[in-house]
């Protein structure tokens, strides 16, 4: 299972709970789109994750900054995941992001939006903010591997479905 996060704005701790924090503890990959804010946040999602793999965003402080790049690439579930907390150029400027990186899914945060966008040629999946979803569903991603690619689900934190998808990896 992987495992998306992002947004938590936090200066004490990851801000999981319920289905979410099950889900983090669980995933064989959690990823996070950046904006833990402090360092302290940054190290409760590590030692909740011992496969954890995250960008910077633009909230975090600077001991956070230091220690995370603001674009990555990972492969999970084979699949290829470009990571950014965000990029200009809404989805044209994303979808453009993954392309370049040869992405099956681009992810992203910054918005505290839970989205999924088809742009053809790669997925784009923002998972909302677990913790701090200002005025929008409060949300988190799982995905897990079928007989042709993964299929994924937007969750609230307590597990409610928000919205299904498929990543076709023929």
């Amino acid at each position: 299972m992987i495992t998306i996060v992002s947004d938590t704005h936090s200066g004490r701790g990851h801000e999981l709970d319920g289905e979410a924090l099950r889900a983090v503890r669980e995933a064989d990959v959690v990823i996070h789109a950046g904006d833990f804010t402090t360092v302290p946040v940054l190290e409760s999602f590590q030692e909740e994750s011992s496969r954890f793999v995250a960008v910077r965003g633009n909230a975090d402080n600077s001991a956070v900054r230091d220690r995370l790049p603001t674009a990555r690439v990972v492969e999970a579930g084979g699949a290829r995941f470009a990571v950014t907390h965000r990029r200009d150029g809404g989805p044209t400027g994303l979808a453009l992001f993954g392309r370049s990186r040869d992405a099956d899914v681009v992810v992203s945060g910054h918005s505290h939006r839970p989205s999924v966008v088809d742009a053809e040629d790669c997925l784009l999946l923002n998972p909302g903010s677990h913790a701090d979803p200002r005025g929008n569903r409060p949300g988190f991603a799982v995905l897990e591997g079928t007989a042709d690619g993964l299929a994924g689900e937007l969750r609230r934190p307590n597990g409610a479905l928000l919205e299904s998808f498929d990543v076709s990896l023929e």
